[in-house]
């Protein structure tokens, strides 16, 4: 396993089955429809924006076993110091420490992005998810009840959250 940078001329086509494998068969999205390739464009260019790291696993063979990222929270000035995270891992490797060793990625590179919060929006029937974000040191800091309707029922979503020791010297404006 080798952790990566990714890209979209690498690692775009993965991402893009990673994401619409979850979007067909999961509530890790709250999405109903597979995204398209330009979507995956857009994707790239709003975390190049932003700065955003997309990180990832290889398997051996240079398959991607599964990548992460974080974006803005909410787009007001004074949200600057929190990001809302993702983590995706190909359905053949769930279950292998994939998702720890990426959130673990993100963490670091938050810490050294000099953010202060990391979110994570869980779908509360994702039990994995919510144990490995606990595991790691989130706590649940909310739950919004029916936020999301999915495969014919309601979603509730709820935000975790981990606080960080950065930034060293957190400014207004």
């Amino acid at each position: 396993m080798r952790a990566v940078q990714c890209t979209r001329e690498r690692h775009g086509d993965a991402i893009l089955d990673i994401f619409n494998d979850a979007i067909l068969h999961s509530t890790a999205l709250y999405d109903y429809k597979p995204r398209t390739a330009q979507n995956m464009d857009d994707w790239f260019a709003a975390k190049a924006r932003g700065d955003f790291p997309v990180l990832g696993l290889e398997n051996e063979d240079g398959s991607l076993a599964g990548f992460g990222s974080y974006g803005t929270f909410r787009a007001w000035p004074a949200y600057k110091y929190t990001v809302e995270h993702s983590v995706y891992v190909h359905p053949s490797r769930r279950g292998q420490g994939i998702g720890l060793a990426l959130m673990q990625q993100l963490i670091a590179a938050a810490r050294s992005q000099q953010y202060h919060v990391l979110i994570g929006g869980i779908d509360m029937e994702n039990q994995a998810s919510i144990a490995l974000h606990t595991r790691l040191g989130f706590v649940h800091a909310g739950t919004i009840r029916q936020a999301g309707f999915k495969f014919g029922r309601w979603l509730d979503l709820g935000f975790y959250q981990l606080t960080l020791d950065t930034p060293l010297q957190p400014v207004d404006g």
